[in-house]
């Protein structure tokens, strides 16, 4: 007899846990006894989002934006494991120390020049920017050279204007290398911690390159009014940013962020596309460091891409910032070949608000609600 006592007590004390669905409905809602019997299949047919569930796992578009796509093995069969085996030969035993050699000359020849530069040219600050500029230049060109970089770039080459941003697709952190080779960008970027930060505060902040850390809240409002500051002046360098705020594998472009659309300037867009045919360029930051991307790199047989620099634009007669984003978006994703997907890039750096999950469990309850009513 106390075995059915406990069973009901623990059946209660469950049915306080449970979340009550009259929660998620609107203000004077209620929930009125069904008409008739209510199947399962009648809530499964009505629910979109149960379907919108099923589609997620079966296609998630936000996940696939952010995931590296091996190539195919080729190397199967006896007549094509020899070749396979002497490309890996010339690859790491020539190429590889070959590439390093070049990169090691570049940074000999960068250094001997840029340090004498910044310190004895302190009072002639205007000298001192130009030849740095050209010295940036020159080492991008050596990183570039050392992945036997195959760069085509299409349109006419940026120029030194007041109240313009350039804004680009972003796939990994070369992104910045390749377009800096021909013009010297001033970049907003997230601060990296090793050898890349080290450069960040050296070599990239005489350029008037703007950092920030995604984890402080309070670096936006710093980081807006350096930004609103910067495209005023003319003798500042073009200014580059990144409006998806990630990396995404150079198939699809993710949510760009509207800051760099409401500055009050023309905006200048880049696409750049990478050819796969040798290396996957997209840089997953989750699974490989930065370090070990560049030596991808240097082993691979080239690295190809192309980059078209396109229309300005800028904000039409009743537009929001959010339009004037998305407009710039297709049109970086039909140049460089891109799909559009409506996802925020951050997203892969945090959890969904509690906000969000709120909306969807409303609309979930609203129309089981409706559901109820109708029988």
């Amino acid at each position: 007899m106390s075995d059915p006592g406990k069973l009901n007590t623990s059946s209660s004390e469950l049915d306080l846990d449970r979340p009550n669905i009259e929660d998620y409905l609107p203000s004077g809602a209620s929930i009125h006894e069904p008409h008739g019997q209510l199947r399962l299949r009648d809530l499964l047919d009505i629910s979109p989002t149960l379907t919108e569930a099923a589609g997620a796992i079966i296609d998630d578009s936000f996940t696939r934006c952010f995931k590296s796509n091996p190539p195919e093995p080729w190397n199967w069969n006896v007549y094509l494991f020899p070749l396979w085996c002497c490309g890996v030969v010339v690859r790491y035993g020539i190429l590889f120390p070959v590439r390093v050699i070049v990169l090691t000359i570049g940074w000999i020849i960068f250094l001997s020049a840029y340090i004498p530069v910044h310190v004895l040219l302190k009072g002639h600050d205007k000298l001192r920017k130009k030849i740095e500029r050209y010295l940036v230049e020159l080492i991008c060109s050596f990183f570039v050279a050392s992945w036997t970089g195959v760069v085509k770039y299409h349109g006419p080459r940026p120029s030194m204007r007041p109240k313009q941003v350039f804004v680009s697709n972003h796939t990994s952190m070369i992104d910045f290398i390749v377009l800096e080779q021909m013009t010297p960008f001033a970049v907003i970027m997230q601060k990296h911690p090793g050898w890349v930060g080290l450069l960040q505060s050296t070599i990239l902040d005489s350029l008037g390159c703007i950092w920030f850390n995604r984890s402080e809240a309070k670096d936006r409002e710093t980081v807006a009014k350096k930004l609103r500051d910067h495209v005023q002046g003319s003798d500042n360098n073009p200014l580059l940013i990144f409006p998806e705020g990630t990396c995404v594998n150079n198939h699809y472009t993710v949510m760009f962020k509207k800051g760099a659309f409401e500055l009050g300037c023309t905006v200048c867009p880049i696409a750049v596309k990478y050819n796969k045919i040798f290396v996957d360029a997209f840089w997953n930051s989750r699974k490989q460091s930065f370090t070990m991307h560049l030596l991808q790199l240097m082993t691979s047989w080239a690295v190809v891409c192309d980059v078209w620099y396109l229309e300005p634009q800028t904000l039409k007669h009743g537009e929001t910032a959010i339009e004037f984003a998305e407009r710039v978006r297709d049109i970086i994703s039909v140049r460089a070949g891109l799909k559009k997907v409506p996802w925020d890039g951050y997203l892969k750096y945090s959890r969904p608000s509690p906000k969000h999950r709120e909306l969807k469990q409303q609309s979930f309850a609203e129309t089981i609600l409706r559901r109820l009513e109708e029988r």
